[in-house]
């Protein structure tokens, strides 16, 4: 009862901040992480001492989980196979030798600099090779990052995670008996390789097909509430998840397996996730932070050293380095290869991937997430300030619309109907025209979804963009006159 509590206090807490807080951050560029960890340690035992959650607290086990879960279906739910057909070659560099070097490189670095084991090295290089999506989400919306660039990031973000985990798997695999032999067994490991590379990608296809199914068969015949396909989404991600664990196959794979069958069947399905899942994804991420935030993350500061710090700087800087002369030969603009390269935050799914062999009880594990925790720390100073500085100077300034003549009247625009809301005002663009032509301020808005606008090079002459999910910030950021009319467009 006490760990349920525990869990209900931290939803509550994260989604109110959360909310509060979400215009300033937006605004400000600070990086949500940073505050999020700031604000579990605050609740922890060096503060206010209220929660207190370490490596054997079930909250911690449960949030993690539901965490990973949802960052891979999220994955493959948005991934957009559409955009992957025609950038085959970015992608295959960005997610091939541009993935695995790194983690090599990486690997080899923790084995002879911190003298861990060929395995458990292979684990921490491959955790801290996963490019975090929660602190390069503001950068993938910003209008000033080139099309290239986040394409080729929302690909790695959305992708190199369910690379990574096989190898973090079975390498936790062949280090488990070997540990065991000079220590206590381990309380058993996740999954077989089996269950890996075989159970969980099928149950996962199974249940997204499934599911799809069912849902345009009810469709058909009863129709289903848009608020529910939401939720609908969600619980296909679970019922994927349980339906391989429960074999003994990924449960992770699972997930994303289902979520990569919901993107190519079903868009409308899509669309209703972004509404409402992936927000309760990001809730779920935010409150994994705030455990890690009371007591467990701030455990890499006790482990500085020079050959931590030596190793720290190799684990950033190693996708960089292997990854900018990669994206030669591509015909990417010198700007976009930068971009592409330095923009790599360490974060949450790095820990993730690290807590994955402590959950299996393999002995020394809880060493290695210390040293990834030590690494994300100083990836959120770096990669955090280097964000925000990319977001504040390149923050869009529209100047404000000219005053319409006093002398002009404007054509009457058709009325909303007596006694109905949430009726939208159509115009024709003959209407648009007159509009404009009697000096009434207009305002064109692009609220197309963020996979077309991004990638569709068709755009209204002079319209700012109105993300469909946030349309008051930019049309703040934007300064959009209130007594503008504002002409909307989504297709």
């Amino acid at each position: 009862m006490e760990h349920f509590v525990t869990i209900l206090a931290l939803m509550g807490m994260v989604v109110v901040v959360a909310s509060l807080l979400s215009g300033a951050l937006e605004r400000s560029a600070v990086p949500v992480v940073a505050v999020f960890l700031a604000l579990g340690l605050i609740l922890g035992p060096w503060a206010l001492g209220l929660i207190d959650i370490g490596f054997e607290s079930p909250a911690l086990r449960v949030l993690a989980t539901l965490a990973l879960m949802m960052v891979l279906f999220s994955d493959g739910v948005t991934l957009n196979l559409k955009e992957l057909k025609p950038r085959r070659r970015l992608l295959t560099r960005v997610l091939g030798p541009g993935t695995l070097l790194p983690a090599a490189v990486i690997a080899v670095a923790a084995h002879y600099l911190l003298g861990v084991q060929a395995p458990a090295a292979a684990i921490l290089g491959a955790a801290l090779t996963s490019t975090d999506p929660v602190l390069l989400r503001n950068v993938l919306r910003s209008r000033a990052l080139p099309d290239n660039a986040r394409i080729a990031l929302r690909m790695e973000t959305g992708l190199n995670d369910i690379i990574l985990l096989p190898i973090v798997v079975i390498a936790m695999l062949v280090w488990a008996p070997i540990q065991s032999a000079h220590g206590g067994a381990p309380q058993g490991v996740l999954h077989s390789v089996l269950g890996l590379l075989l159970l969980g990608p099928v149950l996962g296809v199974i249940v997204g097909w499934t599911g799809i199914s069912a849902l345009s068969w009810v469709r058909r015949r009863t129709g289903v509430r848009r608020d529910y396909e939401s939720l609908y989404a969600l619980g296909l991600a679970f019922a994927a998840y349980a339906a391989a664990e429960s074999v003994g196959g990924s449960g992770f794979v699972a997930a994303f397996a289902a979520g990569i069958v919901i993107d190519a069947q079903d868009s409308e399905l899509c669309d209703c996730f972004l509404e409402y899942g992936e927000a309760t994804a990001e809730m779920f991420l935010l409150l994994t932070f705030v455990a890690l935030g009371t007591t467990l993350i701030w455990k890499g500061l006790g482990i500085v050293d020079w050959r931590t710090l030596l190793f720290a700087a190799i684990a950033l800087s190693a996708r960089s380095v292997v990854l900018y002369p990669m994206l030669g030969g591509l015909g990417l603009p010198e700007r976009d290869r930068r971009l592409i390269a330095l923009l790599a935050p360490r974060g949450l799914s790095t820990l993730l991937l690290a807590l994955l062999p402590v959950f299996a009880g393999i002995p020394g594990a809880e060493s290695l997430f210390v040293v990834a925790c030590l690494v994300v720390l100083i990836s959120l100073a770096v990669h955090g300030g280097g964000i925000t500085w990319f977001l504040r100077s390149h923050a869009p300034r529209v100047a404000p619309a000219p005053q319409a003549p006093a002398d002009v009247e404007a054509p009457a625009v058709p009325a909303i109907p007596s006694g109905l809301t949430n009726v939208p005002v159509r115009l024709t663009l003959e209407e648009l025209d007159g509009l404009r032509a009697a000096g009434e301020r207009v305002v064109i808005g692009d609220s197309r979804k963020d996979d077309v606008y991004y990638t569709d090079g068709r755009k209204a002459e002079g319209a700012i963009r109105l993300d469909p999910f946030d349309p008051v910030l930019d049309a703040r950021t934007a300064a959009v006159p209130r007594e503008a009319t504002i002409a909307v467009y989504c297709a």
